[in-house]
This record gives C-alpha cells, structure tokens and sequence, in this order.
C-alpha cells in the first residue's frame, strides 16, 4: 500500500522505515477497501506515521492510550516550530481522530471510562415498557425517553428519589417550556403525552407519587391544527426536474425523491431499503414500515424502477453494503433519515416555495393530497400510506 502512496524514494523509505510499518500499512489497507480517496490515504499514511512517533508507539508494544493523552499529545505536535500554518483544515483536530480510529482498530484504545448516566435504570424500564406493553416503534421510544430524560435531569438530582416531585413542580416545568423555551403548543402537547405515559408508568411501579398526572395539562390542538403541509403535484414535478441531470448525486437524487414521492415512504424507510427489497423479475418493491416494523409489497412501476436502476448501474459505489442509498463520497455509508431530509430540504429551498416544512415528509403529504385529486378512497389512500387507522389518513 504505502509502494502506491508514495513514489519518491526518500518519502517511501521514511514511512517504511518508520515505527510500527506493518500496523500502519494494515490500516492503509482496510481503508482503501473501504474506497477512500487516493489523496486522503496519502494525507492519512503522514498522520498515522506522526501518531506513532508523537505517541512512542513501538516502544510501548500492547500498552493501551487513553484519549487524553492523545488529545494532549496532538496538542504539543501543532505548536512545534516551523510547522506550516494550515490553510483550512484543524491539524489538531484532523491528527486526534486518526489517532482514535487507528488505536481502536488496533484495539490499543484504552475505553473511557464514563460515568454512569443518571437516572438510566429508570429510562431503560420506560424504554422496555414501551417496546413490549405499547408496541411504540424504536423512534416514538427514543422521543418519548428524550423527554423523560430531560425532564427528570431537571426535577430529580442524582440519587435523589422521584417521590420527591410535586404537582407545583411539573406545572412550573411545563409553564417554563411556554414563557421561556418559546414550545409551539404542538410540542408541548407531545411533550406533556411523553410526561404522563412515563408518570403513569412510575406510579403504577411505586416510583412516585400518586397523581401526579393531574398536574399535566397539555394545551388542546384543534382538528386540522397541525396538519402537515406539501407541495402541490406540479410542485413535485418541478423538483423531479432539478435531478435531470446526469451528475452523480442528481442520478442518486432523483431515485430516492421519486421513491418518497410516488410511494409516499417515509424518509427511514428509503434510507432502509437494501437490494434484496428490490425485486426485479417479479417487478415487486418491499418496505418495511417505519412504526409497525411490518413489510409492505408494492408494484415496482417503470417509471420508479428505471430511475432506481440507473442510479445502481450507474452511481451507487461497488460495496459490500446492501443498503440501495449510499453517500456519494468514501466511506461509503447509508443515508441516515435526517441525510434524506436535508436532500429534499436544500431542493426544495433551491425552487424557491413557501411551505410551512421542507423535509421529507412534505413528499408524503403531496403523494396523499395528489392520491385525493385522482379521486382514490380514503382507505386506498391509507393502504397505500401504510396507516393502519383512517383517521390518519383523513390529517393527510
């Protein structure tokens, strides 16, 4: 690896001769499989050479680092004299998260040893409760937990009992989240449902006092009030045409805003499609659904399937992933929700519309609103949306 990285004599035999050559040689490696840039591996091979001798590596053979020492160390290694200053990048920065990554895929990172979280014992029984008793998915849990965190970091202090909390106290929390937090009345009135699934929870464990849900007064959100807002169809199109292009990330681009678009999926369930979802020979896409974890099958129309594969034949990098939708740069990593949000955020923005919201989820309204102008029943609209309930549907 280094023979390729390097072809000046003395800058190879200085990265061969130096500490730890086969350790540092492995790493390069496993990060070019990884289909990292010619130049940042190049950039990397220096950063890995100034870690091994900064640290004294070789001469500590097993002995584990700790974060500190390699924070302190790259501290030292940016105020050496004659060091050239940087033109944009933080070299400290840059040469700690090597360092950390190099240690731990070597298994010399010695783990941190981190405090227990408060009030965890407490969260994770909440946690479980909602996972087996309500049948909440894993996104409506880490909301409702967050909440809960915050809310008992606030009113319980470590080692502090739950018995402890007042009415008078959960009405100051929540008034606060008005006056000063500024919490729209939709938030608040998600936040005070957080509050007393958990209170309810407590108090039938014996963790708290008894009616304390009383206290808990969520402000009334009207029919209609909070109704998500879209695009209209011919908006949709509009964006569908800023992706003609034949640049790579307009080809990715396109093939996940026509699977939000025309499905109606949701942005974590474009972001958790894999190949094996895509059925070919029987023309058939499956999804699972983000709440109910449960698979979908739809037909996989033309106009979908050939954008799909133009972006895998064309884009989509030769990984081991299965994942369909992949960062455009090395290392090659699903797109996350919030990374789908932002694509359709930045495009929508770029066409200049005025809409309440701009993430993802503006496409599932267009998709229900467009469904309703083609004259489908509110029941074909939720089977197509994956709702399980009409009333639902009708907030589309």
């Amino acid at each position: 690896m280094l023979e390729k990285l390097f072809e000046r004599p003395h800058a190879l035999a200085r990265h061969c001769n130096g500490p730890l050559c086969k350790e540092r040689r492995r790493y390069l490696s496993h990060l070019a499989r990884q289909h990292v840039p010619l130049e940042t591996l190049r950039s990397t091979a220096w950063d890995l050479l100034t870690i091994a001798e900064c640290l004294r590596l070789a001469s500590r053979p097993g002995e584990a680092i700790t974060s500190a020492e390699v924070e302190r160390q790259a501290a030292l290694w940016v105020k050496r004299p004659g060091r050239p200053k940087p033109k944009t990048d933080d070299p400290r920065a840059r040469l700690v998260r090597r360092a950390i990554r190099w240690l731990r895929f070597m298994g010399r990172l010695e783990p941190s040893s981190a405090s227990p979280i408060p009030h965890q014992a407490l969260i994770t029984a909440f946690a479980r409760h909602l996972q087996r008793e309500k049948g909440l998915s894993p996104h409506s849990i880490t909301c409702r937990c967050r909440d809960v965190r915050e809310f008992l970091d606030r009113l319980v202090a470590p080692g502090s009992s739950l018995h402890a909390v007042t009415m008078a106290q959960i009405e100051d929390f929540l008034v606060e989240k008005v006056t000063q937090a500024r919490y729209a009345r939709s938030s608040i009135h998600v936040y005070a449902t957080s509050l007393r699934s958990f209170l309810r929870f407590a108090e039938r464990k014996g963790w708290c006092r008894s009616g304390l849900t009383k206290a808990i007064r969520a402000p009334r959100i009207y029919a209609e009030e909070t109704l998500p807002a879209g695009p209209s169809w011919e908006d949709v199109r509009r964006l569908l045409a800023t992706t003609e292009g034949s640049q790579p990330i307009d080809i990715r681009d396109r093939a996940l805003l026509m699977l939000l678009a025309v499905y109606g999926l949701r942005g974590g369930e474009v972001g958790r499609l894999c190949l094996e979802d895509l059925d070919w020979e029987r023309e058939l896409l499956t999804v699972t659904r983000s709440k109910t974890r449960r698979q979908q099958i739809y037909p996989l129309c033309h106009s979908v399937g050939d954008v799909v594969l133009r972006y895998l034949q064309e884009v989509r990098p030769r990984v081991s992933r299965r994942e369909v939708f992949l960062t455009t740069r090395a290392p090659f990593r699903p797109l996350s929700s919030a990374a789908i949000g932002q694509v359709v955020r930045a495009r929508l923005h770029a066409l200049g519309l005025s809409l309440p919201h701009y993430g993802s989820h503006t496409l599932r309204y267009a998709c229900a609103s467009h469904l309703l102008e083609e004259s489908l029943t509110l029941k074909e609209i939720g089977d197509h949306l994956g709702h399980r309930d009409t009333n639902t549907t009708r907030g589309y």
